[in-house]
């Protein structure tokens, strides 16, 4: 018998509160409580949770579920908790690093100092795009392992009960309710994932360690936003990552050493996007080939390819259309100033003068071959005939460059080309399987994963 004061919600919040917990006491209707001699479910699950194994249950169970958080609606493709930094290839596009959940970010100590070591270097090797890295981490302590725990009971209690194994010394309304239990179970599992993996750590040359953490704050599987998109949009924010470039932000952070001779290497230029000089981009290579040309076709700036000795180009575009293929992020392909590219554009001057019009490429004469016999008088070339010519052979090193400049645009001119390719090389053993992984990933990022195969 309470007195007249008190408070009855905190008798139901303390009651509700013993009820969720107890192994013998069970609600009635929807506000009585009644204790007895027979076990609750929640006893056999508890019972259960104790017996699951860390190794084969727990941990994959947690990787699982925050991979599949992670992959639903994923906007870049994630590396999956890498054991060392040789794992996370060095590639020229901006690639998430989601760090195992028994991995705990408190801000500093060896797990600052790894994460900083991992984003300058892969391996024994400086990286080149390390601003491309995104390292995703969880928050210290054990409501992701609890609650995955408490899933996996259930749904193993759930398993008994469908095999008839349990069930016989239980109500039937706890029986009833195994499958909202498990639902339940595995939504806030997926909760706690958005929950505890709220930082992101990026390359960020102002800090002293190179590092910046991102505090994404407090997340829910419901919000109806990709897990990877959270991040990206964070970054956004922040102001740490752009959808798109514009001329003048490119002519506005040229390069000091590079003002006099007004050309800029395309490797260079998708190399500062990702390293930290400039404003991190999605996915340079597709973003810069797109940009690139409609700044050739309005003339912010010109494109040249294959610097000659005297300081002029093999081509030069300059306020006019070109194809994506032409931009090539290679050394011998480079972006020029606006100035640049119109002064290698002027005609020469009348009366002489040394021009800087690139020179007009020669192709060698034919070598001799069968002569043709004349068509005889009154007979005529059938109007539909067409003749297919296959080449093939050793190329030196060399003029491998040349072959794209030169005898491909020649071939475009017919019709059905089809282009194979065959490369053999040997690298050391102990590389291999390094070596193996970085070219499935260089074809992935030319989308030739299933046209090209490694042998």
């Amino acid at each position: 018998l309470g007195e007249p004061q008190i408070d009855t919600a905190s008798i139901d919040n303390a009651a509700l509160a013993l009820e969720n917990k107890s192994y013998f006491i069970r609600r009635v209707g929807t506000d009585g409580f009644r204790i007895g001699y027979q076990p609750t479910v929640k006893k056999v699950v508890n019972d259960r949770r104790a017996s699951l194994d860390e190794e084969t249950e727990i941990i994959p169970a947690m990787r699982s579920l925050v991979k599949k958080e992670f992959e639903r609606g994923a906007i870049v493709s994630p590396v999956w908790f890498p054991d060392d930094s040789t794992a996370v290839q060095d590639t020229p596009r901006l690639t998430l690093v989601v760090v195992d959940p028994a991995v705990e970010w408190t801000g500093k100590g060896p797990i600052r100092e790894q994460i900083a070591e991992w984003t300058r270097r892969r391996g024994n090797s400086d990286r080149l795009y390390p601003a491309a890295l995104v390292w995703c981490l969880k928050k210290p302590g054990r409501e992701l392992r609890e609650k995955v725990e408490l899933w996996l009971a259930w749904r193993r209690v759930q398993k008994e009960v469908s095999e008839g194994t349990l069930g016989g010394e239980f109500d039937q309304a706890d029986i009833a309710d195994i499958r909202q239990n498990v639902a339940g179970a595995e939504t806030a599992a997926e909760d706690e994932v958005w929950g505890g993996y709220r930082y992101a750590v990026i390359l960020d040359r102002n800090e002293p360690d190179w590092l910046k953490v991102i505090d994404l704050g407090a997340g829910h599987s419901s919000s109806g936003e990709a897990l990877s998109g959270r991040v990206i949009t964070a970054l956004k924010t922040e102001g740490l990552l752009s959808e798109s470039v514009g001329a003048g932000y490119i002519e506005r952070h040229w390069p000091p050493a590079l003002k006099e001779s007004g050309a800029w290497p395309l490797s260079s230029l998708r190399k500062s996007f990702l390293d930290g000089s400039l404003t991190r981009l999605l996915d340079p290579d597709t973003t810069l080939r797109r940009k690139i040309v409609e700044f050739v076709a309005r003339g912010d700036f010109g494109l040249a390819s294959n610097l000659k000795p005297g300081g002029t180009y093999e081509r030069v575009w300059f306020a006019e259309e070109i194809g994506p293929e032409e931009v090539s992020f290679e050394p011998q392909v480079f972006l020029l100033l606006k100035d640049k590219a119109r002064s290698l554009k002027k005609p020469p001057e009348p009366g002489g003068g040394t021009t800087l019009l690139p020179e007009p490429i020669t192709y060698p004469p034919p070598e001799p071959g069968p002569v043709t016999p004349p068509t005889p008088p009154g007979e005529q070339v059938p109007t539909g005939s067409t003749r297919t010519f296959h080449i093939s052979g050793e190329v030196p090193p060399e003029i491998w460059n040349r072959i794209g400049i030169k005898i491909i645009p020649k071939l475009r001119s017919g019709r059905d080309l089809q282009v194979n390719v065959s490369f053999t090389v040997t690298v050391d053993g102990q590389q291999a399987h390094n070596f193996q992984a970085e070219l499935r990933q260089i074809l992935a990022e030319l989308n030739l994963s299933e046209k090209i195969k490694i042998n």
